[in-house]
């Protein structure tokens, strides 16, 4: 499932580097139906790069179905992880965005960890950084995965795995952590 054209890298023989790891998301909703939850890593590709993007990441997903599950739920869930990844507490906001997988959708921002949310050139002078996508898997995904909708519900994130990194131990350009300077990648083997 492409993101988009200015997402996508493609090759002229048609294949496709992977974009996002949401077809892992389908796939175990199919195999296992509901109740479930897991997270699912993997190595993705954009067509991005500057301090905060790079054209190839890791991505980490979560997918949660069950009864009842609400968006105070997948609310509480980035909170929790928020604080207990950067060991403080930190303001998150949720934005809505679109995702054509999930309704509502957001995108998750914190404060700036570089300038305590007051504005700095890592988070563009807006005092947030934005982390995350989430939402509320779409009726129509869980129908499709094999799952009744009237029954059950759930919610899905995606994060980079390596901005995160980035974030939580202070570096302020993202492509460091993949020019192969292992002055500066040594510091993080006792991590």
């Amino acid at each position: 499932i492409p993101r988009g054209r200015c997402t996508t890298r493609s090759f002229p023989d048609g294949k496709l580097l992977r974009t996002h790891t949401s077809p892992v998301q389908v796939r175990a909703m199919l195999e296992r139906g509901a109740p479930i939850a897991i997270i699912a890593p993997g190595r993705v590709y954009r067509c991005d790069s500057d301090m905060t993007h790079s054209p190839m990441f890791h991505q980490v997903e979560g997918l949660k179905v069950g009864e009842g599950v609400s968006f105070a739920n997948l609310k509480a869930i980035l909170h929790g992880f928020l604080q207990a990844f950067f060991e403080r507490d930190l303001a998150m906001r949720l934005r809505p965005s679109f995702f054509p997988f999930t309704e509502p959708s957001a995108e998750v921002d914190m404060s700036c960890v570089f300038c305590d949310g007051r504005g700095c050139r890592t988070c563009k002078y807006t005092g947030w950084l934005e982390i995350a996508g989430c939402g509320m898997v779409h009726p129509n995904v869980l129908k499709a995965s094999g799952i009744d909708a009237e029954r059950f519900s759930g919610y899905a994130f995606g994060a980079g795995i390596d901005r995160l990194a980035m974030l939580r131990y202070g570096v302020s350009d993202l492509r460091l952590f993949f020019e192969n300077d292992l002055r500066f990648l040594e510091q993080f083997r006792t991590l």
